[in-house]
């Protein structure tokens, strides 16, 4: 059958399109993405401010349009931590659902974190042991560990890039005081994922990761999935003190960066750094599927 999964994400707004069939991978048939910056569009008591919802709203309206030209059967509509913490997140959502007739679920941090983790455990298979997963979002940190589809621990911590960008480097915190913030958050949740033992295999998923990859000299996107693709402490400690220097624009011209994305790359890599020191990670490899392809795989078991 083929369906949609519409992604209302801190950043940006994705709907993916895929064929799926029980028994089988979903496989990508169309994509439409925008960028939304949510997490970017809220006033000073936190809620989403009228810019952001009629932006939303117009690309729910599109994306809507454009499943139903796709000939999708049911569409997954999903919303992370922009609007999960905005002060007005029923406001947004009704105003949505009244304009476009989308229902848009809001996702628990630790539902992300879990929905991300099936679909590492998915692509990698029971072969990979105990599995370490991170993914850095817009608006959160997501990470999770386990031996079976259900992850044992699954914790979000708000640090996400967009985030972090906002709250910390755009108002002239510096890049020490953000490096200090962000290992106390990581801190604190890491006992409890290391307490049952170290990592099969350790995995990184989403955009933040993926770029920084590239940065540090994984292989294009373009070459297909199923190349082995890893992120090195190594590189990246690297990469970090060379992004700490730069501008958005010098940093829009680096492998993997999208323009809408580069602002965000300095705190994404403190995190990323951050999070492979305090795990004691040498190396995380990139996965190509994450939490839209956990939401989409959780409800075909379902069905």
């Amino acid at each position: 059958m083929r369906m949609g999964v519409l992604d209302i994400g801190s950043n940006t707004g994705h709907l993916l399109v895929v064929d799926a069939y029980r028994g089988g991978p979903p496989v990508p048939a169309h994509s439409f993405k925008e960028v939304l910056r949510l997490s970017e569009h809220l006033d000073a008591s936190g809620s989403v401010t009228d810019e952001g919802v009629a932006r939303l709203t117009k690309y729910v309206t599109e994306a809507r349009a454009q499943a139903e030209d796709q000939g999708c059967s049911t569409v997954l509509a999903f919303a992370t931590s922009a609007v999960r913490d905005a002060l007005n997140a029923n406001d947004v959502l009704e105003v949505v659902r009244d304009a476009t007739g989308v229902d848009i679920d809001v996702l628990a941090g630790e539902d992300e974190a879990r929905l991300t983790f099936l679909a590492v455990r998915r692509w990698f298979g029971w072969s990979a042991g105990r599995l370490g997963v991170f993914d850095i979002g817009g608006g959160s940190l997501e990470l999770a560990v386990g031996s079976d589809e259900e992850p044992s621990v699954a914790s979000s911590l708000p640090l996400g890039a967009g985030r972090l960008t906002r709250d910390w480097l755009a108002v002239g915190r510096s890049h020490d005081d953000l490096r200090r913030h962000v290992r106390a958050e990581i801190a604190d949740v890491a006992g409890a994922i290391l307490r049952g033992g170290p990592f099969d295999r350790a995995v990184a998923t989403s955009k933040t990761f993926r770029s920084l990859a590239r940065i540090c000299g994984a292989a294009p996107y373009e070459e297909g999935p199923y190349i082995r693709r890893t992120l090195l402490r190594s590189d990246l400690a690297g990469a970090v003190g060379q992004l700490a220097t730069m501008g958005d624009d010098e940093i829009a011209t680096l492998p993997g960066v999208s323009p809408d994305r580069a602002h965000q790359m300095r705190a994404g890599a403190v995190v990323a750094e951050a999070t492979m020191d305090l795990f004691g990670l040498d190396e995380l490899e990139i996965c190509p599927w994450a939490l839209r392809e956990g939401v989409l795989l959780q409800h075909m078991d379902h069905l």
